[in-house]
């Protein structure tokens, strides 16, 4: 029996580790922080994320982004996305209109990432976005209408430089892809010997036990001969 231990757990490890990949692949929705600062000429993504607390309700979004200047106190409405088909841009005097992108969640009304990427940067653009989700909870007998709302103040600058703190998080992270995967490989190596051990000490135990049998036979006919 420890031996068939031993080899189911040598089978687990390997599924353990699928299982833990496939849940870092397609796992439940991750409210993940925008970057802040965007290089000037380029592409940026305005990362904007709401996850539903609650999976098994039914709900229905729109996302309505809006823009602070630094210099201005009021935000400007610019963008409001409620599916692929109803879409639009709320204003036209601040340049948005030809380079703003929807990348949110598509083919669904129940949106929970609302991010947007801005083409060709400049150094205008630098401000406050605020990203609101309206919401709409749809249980059996009523409907909750909840919002929320984050704030992303964008810094843009003549070229990206990358901090220490991402680099360290780097390393850390591949270090610790790396750990992981030799710890998989001590850990198979150490059952698989485990195993074999206990099959060994298993055939010892029945060479015995036959040997003992057999001599146990050996000696009863040789009684029976006597007695005759």
């Amino acid at each position: 029996m420890p031996a068939l231990k031993d080899l189911m757990l040598l089978l687990l490890l390997p599924l353990a580790f699928l299982a833990l990949q496939a849940s870092l692949c397609h796992g439940a929705c991750v409210e993940v922080d925008s970057d802040t600062e965007a290089e000037v000429d380029s592409g940026f993504k305005l990362g904007c994320i709401s996850c539903k607390r609650r999976g098994e309700v039914s709900a229905e979004a729109y996302v309505e982004w809006e823009f602070k200047p630094f210099n201005d106190s009021e935000p400007i409405p610019i963008y409001r996305y409620v599916d692929v088909e109803n879409k639009e841009f709320l204003d036209s005097t601040l340049g948005f209109e030809n380079r703003l992108e929807w990348r949110g969640s598509n083919n669904t009304k129940d949106l929970q990432d609302g991010s947007i990427y801005i083409h060709n940067v400049t150094f205008n653009d630098s401000g406050t976005y605020i990203c609101t989700f309206y919401r709409t909870l749809k249980y059996n007998n009523y409907n909750f209408q909840t919002n929320r709302t984050k704030n992303i103040f964008l810094t843009v600058v003549p070229k990206l430089t990358r901090g220490l703190a991402s680099i360290l998080s780097e390393v850390m992270m591949y270090a610790s892809i790396i750990g992981l995967q030799l710890w998989l490989v001590v850990e198979m190596i150490y059952c698989y010997r485990k195993i074999a051990a206990a099959g060994e000490e298993a055939l010892r135990e029945s060479a015995a036990e036959y040997l003992a049998i057999a001599s146990e036979s050996k000696d009863n006919c040789a009684g029976e001969q006597v007695a005759e």
